[in-house]
């Protein structure tokens, strides 16, 4: 859209972005069950949507033996590998909502029973057997709102 267009009212409502803190942003994760993964394949960056559920601060997700996500499965005594989690819910109407980043370490859940109940509460999206299970331990927790502007107050003239 040109700048003409927007000036006369024509282009998007006004909007601001309003940051999140920790606890709105994990709160706003939880509410929704699809995000996307960011990692590093082969030296480069990669991106794969997965379904997810949050426990307390952690994101948990689901991997199979074989896939790109299973080279994050970091052998147990190394902090992890870094990764970028996001998530949003963004009306593509109002272009409205939220958006969350989580930057943190991705470590395997070694503990069978522990996996055992991540597969009975988080379902794969695709006919897969999901062997494995992930655990992303936040570090830098990001998020904004985008929100409307409020309506600039009327003034009114003369008395």
């Amino acid at each position: 859209m040109d700048r003409e267009a927007s000036r006369l009212g024509e282009g998007p409502s006004a909007r601001r972005m309003e940051p999140l803190d920790r606890d709105e942003a994990l709160r706003l994760l939880s509410t929704v069950s699809l995000g996307r993964i960011v990692f590093t394949q082969h030296a480069l960056p990669a991106v794969r949507p997965v379904n997810h559920l949050v426990e307390g601060e952690n994101i948990v997700v689901r991997v199979h033996d074989g896939s790109a996500l299973a080279s994050l499965l970091a052998p147990s005594g190394i902090p992890g590998v870094v990764v970028a989690y996001e998530a949003d819910a963004i009306d593509p109407e109002t272009h409205l909502g939220w958006s969350v980043v989580v930057t943190g370490y991705a470590t395997p859940v070694a503990d069978p029973e522990e996996a055992q109940g991540y597969a009975r509460r988080l379902r794969p999206w695709v006919a897969q057997t999901m062997s494995r299970a992930l655990r992303i331990t936040p570090d830098l927790v990001t998020g904004f709102r985008l929100e409307a502007d409020p309506p600039a107050p009327v003034t009114l003239c003369g008395s």
